[in-house]
């Protein structure tokens, strides 16, 4: 049977362009969204048929994540890979940032990826999956308050903590931590920085599913990625 692949945040950007590469690999893909419009034009677009599945929800809610991870079991009986794509940046640091914002920020970028963690393991056990959580260079770097640096951070120890939890199990963890995108994750940010080198979505989809792609018994446990130039 064809592999079963869950991605969060897949309607646009690195989640998108790694649910075209998959689906073109053959998997079944389910991505979810905040935007049911957004996933409406990624399904039009995509033309994959009944391997691809979209699910409307908000990957820090406990009970989308948990409805999620349901619809897709019971629509192909198995999960083999979860991509924990879903996050967001915001412009300014701490000191300007509205507290409601940075609840929001945490709560997706941190909370949502544990939560999808939680709800997928009994299922990537049985399957002996792999689980991918996009981290940053963000992650490994520090910028004066950097709130979405701290939440990457956070992101970067989940898939280590998680990995111990399920490496005896043969489950595979993977962080990819990216360096500037040229995707829609900056629009929020007033577009991608002008003067600063950047690579595809495509590019990042690429090392995701060499990461995924790995044989059995192989773990490749942490990605670094920036494009040439990037010296941050």
């Amino acid at each position: 049977m064809e592999p079963v692949t869950l991605i969060t945040g897949g309607s646009t950007g690195i989640g998108a362009a790694t649910a075209r590469a998959l689906l073109k690999q053959g998997h079944c893909v389910a991505v979810t969204g905040r935007d049911a419009d957004k996933l409406a034009a990624f399904v039009a677009s995509a033309g994959a048929g009944d391997r691809l599945l979209t699910i409307t929800g908000d990957t820090s809610d406990e009970h989308d994540v948990g409805s999620a991870v349901r619809h897709v079991v019971d629509a192909w009986g198995r999960l083999d890979n979860v991509i924990a794509n879903a996050g967001f940046s915001l412009p300014g640091n701490l000191e300007s940032h509205a507290p409601e914002d940075m609840r929001a920020m945490v709560l997706t970028n941190v909370l949502g990826p544990a939560l999808l963690v939680r709800e997928t393991l009994p299922h990537l056990r049985e399957s002996k999956g792999r689980i991918v959580i996009i981290g940053s260079v963000a992650g490994v770097r520090n910028t004066p308050g950097n709130l979405y640096s701290v939440t990457k951070w956070a992101a970067h120890a989940l898939a280590e903590n998680t990995r111990l939890l399920v490496g005896k199990d043969g489950v595979g963890v993977t962080v990819v931590a990216p360096g500037v995108v040229d995707t829609p994750f900056w629009d929020k940010r007033g577009g991608t920085p002008e003067a600063a080198p950047a690579m595809t979505a495509e590019q990042i989809a690429d090392t995701i599913v060499f990461a995924v792609n790995q044989p059995a018994g192989v773990d490749i446990n942490h990605i670094t990625m920036r494009p040439t130039g990037q010296l941050g």
